[in-house]
């Protein structure tokens, strides 16, 4: 790889890194093709990103962004998930790393705040925003939905008044 290619993969992992809001280190060791497809998948589905990085060009390219700090977690067979939703990343590594040991979570950082492997743990049990904004959306339709009710009960009442006493006439 020469000047040129480093230079244009640094820029690209610090263009990833700036667009992300959340940014999980993991190792991984032994993974198979089939394994790391299937990962990128799942990511993928979870609205994130996740690459295999170098630890000397991931150190490089962390310069000058919110995550420098992370920059002591790259050592060994390091790779990093990316997501612009605070959660998806956390959430789709951590699933994933509890049914395959070949994946390890090391750390990560939401926002320029560091975050230990508890703390990405934590981060994954917490719903997505899209989840976030189905449960708002359930709880203004909720009240709307009481008053209807409301209103259309007593008219229902009445109308079952008067069927009754209709009843009542026509049988004596």
């Amino acid at each position: 790889m020469n000047r040129q290619e480093k230079a244009e993969l640094i820029e690209t992992l610090q263009t990833t890194l700036n667009a992300s809001s959340t940014v999980v280190v993991t190792h991984q060791v032994g993974m198979t093709v089939a394994e790391s497809s299937d990962l990128r998948a799942k990511m993928r589905e979870a609205g994130a990103g996740f690459k295999v990085t170098k630890n000397r060009i991931a150190k490089l390219a962390l310069k000058g962004t919110r995550y420098e700090e992370l920059e002591g977690m790259f050592t060994g067979p390091t790779a990093i998930g990316t997501s612009a939703d605070p959660v998806a990343a956390a959430k789709a590594l951590v699933n994933f790393a509890k049914d395959n040991d070949k994946l390890t979570i090391i750390g990560g950082s939401m926002d320029g705040k560091t975050l230990d492997k508890a703390g990405v743990e934590a981060l994954a049990r917490m719903p997505s925003l899209d989840e976030l904004r189905g449960k708002l959306v359930g709880l203004i339709q909720a009240p709307a939905a009481k008053i209807a009710r409301v209103t259309q009960a007593p008219a229902g009442k009445v109308a079952r008044v008067v069927k009754a006493r209709s009843d009542q006439l026509q049988q004596g």
